[in-house]
């Protein structure tokens, strides 16, 4: 998998101080509340975890799986909702935890989505965000990185269900998606 990768973005302690980053300015801006992260499958697991790791605050947190890719590297447009979340988030602070921020097509169908849940309030946390893809905005609302329109694999992001397990997050060499799944 390593020979795969053309250049490590993000290392293991990149990682790390940026959750902590992104956990103090939760603890701060949720201090003395309660609120729902809900985490979007697969791609978030990893930071999701080291995420809710570092908040000293009570949460609840749920899970949604929805995808525009498929085993592509460019989103489809279409968006598939797969998992939703199961606990009621009426009157209740929302955090929805993203891995990447790409083409904006999942984050701007499941936003809209729960704010029809009337939750009391609603903010974006992603780990990477891709400007340069954009096709449909979206508002964050904590960042954690801003990178280059390269396709980007591990600590939890994958392509085709592999690299997943990468404790870095790095830029997979274009020829690995040329040639497609063997």
């Amino acid at each position: 998998m390593e020979q795969d990768i053309k250049q490590i973005l993000f290392r293991e302690e990149d990682l790390r101080l940026c959750v902590s980053r992104l956990a103090a300015e939760i603890n701060r801006d949720y201090e003395g509340r309660a609120p729902v992260v809900v985490g979007i499958l697969q791609g978030s697991f990893v930071f999701l975890a080291d995420l809710v790791r570092e908040i000293t605050l009570p949460i609840n947190v749920e899970f949604m799986s929805a995808s525009s890719y498929g085993a592509g590297t460019e989103s489809s447009g279409q968006v598939n909702i797969r998992l939703d979340i199961h606990k009621e988030i009426a009157g209740r602070d929302v955090i929805l935890v993203e891995d990447i921020l790409d083409s904006g097509n999942t984050l701007s169908r499941l936003i809209p989505e729960l704010w029809k849940r009337n939750p009391a309030s609603l903010r974006l946390c992603v780990l990477l965000d891709k400007p340069d893809r954009r096709v449909k905005e979206v508002e964050v609302h904590y960042r954690g990185f801003t990178i280059p329109d390269e396709f980007v694999v591990g600590y939890g992001l994958d392509y085709n269900q592999k690299y997943r397990n990468l404790p870095y997050v790095g830029v997979l060499k274009p020829s690995v998606y040329a040639q497609g799944d063997e």
